[in-house]
Order: structure tokens, then sequence, then C-alpha cells
């Protein structure tokens, strides 16, 4: 019998970017695979949007960032202030999310309305042993995870208190623009 998780997508900072992106996810683990779907609605259209499952290795659940985790009370929630709450970011939802490579430009891009849809079904042993390799479990843990949707254009004017870089990409990819609490449905 398959497990399945769904999480709701709610906004972050969406009083900062303009748009209130807000959508589902859903995971099914059936047999030797997984299958995600995403669905996301109103974020930044155009853009490329980087998506995740963040938590704490030591499988401490994961919570969700809201305002209250503005530590620099700049008005915007960045990054590194989701992970206190929420822990380190884990598996991407990319072209290859079995990889486990974050920083890369594989990710969805919404179309000129902010939609889009998000589909793939990953070998699960694999997924599972580069977890492992990073983690130290392989054991997913998805009811204790949290899934994160980042990215605004690189117009929007950020302050320089927003943090974020990861590699060569900067916070206009890394910030956090809806977020979701992964429950076993």
């Amino acid at each position: 019998m398959a497990e399945k998780y769904t999480a709701e997508i709610v906004p972050l900072n969406a009083e900062k970017i303009g748009v209130k992106p807000h959508g589902t996810a859903e995971f099914t683990i059936d047999g030797a695979q997984l299958r995600i779907h995403i669905e996301m609605f109103d974020t930044p259209a155009n853009v490329q949007h980087w998506e995740h499952f963040h938590g704490f290795p030591d499988g401490k659940p994961a919570e969700i960032a809201t305002a209250a985790q503005d530590a620099n009370g700049d008005g915007f929630v960045d990054l590194p202030e989701t992970e206190p709450v929420s822990g380190t970011t884990m598996v991407p939802f990319d072209a290859e999310p079995a990889k486990m490579h974050v920083p890369n430009d594989s990710y969805p891009v919404a179309d000129a309305e902010g939609h889009y849809a998000y589909e793939k079904l990953v070998d699960l042993k694999e997924l599972q042993q580069a977890f492992k390799a990073a983690f130290g479990s392989e054991d997913l843990q998805l009811d204790k995870r949290v899934i994160y949707i980042h990215g605004v254009p690189d117009s929007l004017k950020l302050p320089d208190t927003v943090k974020g870089t990861v590699m060569n990409y900067d916070a206009h990819v890394t910030l956090p623009i809806a977020v979701g609490k992964i429950v076993r449905a």
C-alpha cells in the first residue's frame, strides 16, 4: 500500500515581493518509487523557482518559517533565517532529485501567470542512498520536513541585509517565497 504525504504551501515574504505564492505538494511512496507532484500559483512570473524539502538531520521535526523569523528586522525572511526552525536544505525538486545537487538551473520556471506544475518519479533506493551519504540515514522522514519554494526576479530590490548566496546564486534565487509543512495524508 502506498504511503502518501501532502503539504499546503502558503506565502512567505508576500508583502515584500508583491505576490502571494500558494499551492500544494504531494509525495507518494509506492514500492520502489517516490512520486512528487507540486503545483504552484501566483509565484513571481517567468522566474525559475528552486524548491526543496528542508529538515534536521537528527530527525527533530521542522516547522515552517513565519515573519517571526525575521531576526534582523529588514522585513524579509531570508534563507539563513529559516534554518533555526526549518533546518537545512535536503532534497531538491529539480530535474534529478536523487542526485541531491542543490545549486543548478533545472528547477521549474513559472509561466506568465506565475503558475507551474512539477511532476517527477524518483527511484526511491537511489534517493535514499544519496540521502544517507549526505545525512547519515536513508529514512527521508517526510512527515518531519517542510517544503520551501524560492525565487524572485533580479529586478526586485533587496536590501544588503538579505542573505542566502549559494555558490554563484544570490539571494534573488534563494529567497523563500512560500512554505508548507509536510504531513502524512
